[in-house]
């Protein structure tokens, strides 16, 4: 239940933010950007041998940070991060692209991300830990809703895939973060 009350918290205050975009101060994107934000995660694994696994809801977060091309076109570096606690098990699951960020109206704070890179899935028992790497993407929407003149409010939904020797991680993260432009 708890899972059910996060998703729709987080998918009220983005339906309050997005309907006080009106409001909002002017749009601008200039020269060195940074930003991060926390929320919920669902992980989904998929290897073989493993049969069907259920997707696992945790603890997401993201950093990012990078420079302005144009006023429509972000470029920078973005570290996506699950994890859940189990008893004395911790599995976590990191991803870090370079990522380009697309606003269609640029006067708006409405933006689509894409990027690749680097995937990390670590696996702690309690007594020992193991962890493997891969190539890693990104994927993603969001909002910045201005509330000063640097300053965004920004819910985001994103979505970071890991492939693995024997299998792949996908994690879709739903979260609000602030971003200074």
């Amino acid at each position: 239940m708890g899972t059910l009350r996060a998703t729709g918290f987080c998918a009220l205050l983005t339906a309050l933010l997005a309907t006080s975009a009106f409001a909002q101060q002017a749009q601008t994107r200039q020269g060195f950007w940074i930003g991060g934000g926390m929320g919920y995660g669902s992980l989904g694994l998929g290897c073989d041998g493993c049969g069907s696994v259920d997707r696992e809801g945790g603890l997401s977060g993201y950093a990012k940070l990078g420079g302005t091309l144009r006023q429509n076109i972000l470029l920078g570096v973005e570290f996506n991060g699950w994890t859940k606690s189990e008893g004395t098990g911790r599995v976590t699951m990191g991803n870090m692209s370079g990522a380009a960020y697309w606003y269609p109206i640029p006067a708006q704070g409405l933006f689509i991300k894409a990027g690749a890179g680097y995937a990390d899935l670590s696996v702690d028992d309690g007594i020992s830990t193991s962890s493997d790497g891969g190539f890693g993407l990104l994927g993603g929407l969001g909002y910045d809703v201005r509330v000063g003149k640097n300053l965004s409010i920004t819910p985001v939904a994103n979505w970071f895939r890991g492939a693995f020797s024997g299998g792949s991680a996908n994690v879709l993260q739903f979260g609000v973060g602030v971003t200074s432009h």
